[in-house]
């Protein structure tokens, strides 16, 4: 840890999480390996853990309503066809 203090490759921030491990569990070993494991998102991610989290939530909340709105204009178009269909059916 004191290589991280002394190169600053970890921003303050990213030692909120780990401390509050330390706090509420008193796990060194566990607050470590959360730091490891941030510091390895953010290296491959470019993001932190929660940014990553957070932005992966809205890109499946946004493909559910872009699903949404593709199966309302689908059922849409069915229904048009549908009573086109049944428009040549009733002239012949």
């Amino acid at each position: 840890m004191f290589f991280t203090f002394l190169t600053g490759f970890v921003p303050l921030t990213a030692l909120f999480g780990p401390a509050s491990t330390i706090i509420s569990t008193g796990n060194f070993a566990k607050a470590g390996l959360q730091l490891l494991v941030d510091q390895g998102i953010k290296k491959k991610t470019g993001k932190n853990s929660l940014t990553l989290v957070k932005d992966e939530i809205e890109k499946s909340n946004t493909n559910k309503k872009l699903n949404q709105k593709l199966r309302i204009l689908v059922e849409e178009r069915i229904k048009i066809t549908r009573q086109k269909i049944e428009l040549q059916n009733i002239n012949r």
